[in-house]
């Protein structure tokens, strides 16, 4: 029988002048907090989907019932890493 094991993830994603920082928390149970922070600058943000922009999206082109062939964003999933949103 498992034993519940409370986990909470976070993501604080901040906005600045030279481009982005992201904050990963990671609580499990009653551990410590695992932190984790890195920044992108502006150069390698440009034109990228942020997780939540991504999943309106993919609302809309739901509604729409289309998808245009090979539809593909840069984007920053979950974790914060920067990838590719293909469609």
């Amino acid at each position: 029988q498992l034993t519940p094991h409370p986990t909470e993830k976070t993501i604080h994603v901040v906005s600045h002048e030279h481009g982005m920082t992201v904050t990963k928390t990671l609580q499990e149970g009653e551990a410590e907090p695992q932190c984790q922070s890195f920044s992108y600058g502006r150069a390698r943000l440009r034109a990228r989907l942020l997780e939540g922009a991504s999943l309106l999206l993919l609302r809309v082109l739901a509604r729409r019932q289309t998808v245009p062939p090979g539809l593909a964003f840069p984007a920053i999933n979950a974790e914060g890493d920067l990838c590719t949103s293909s469609y």
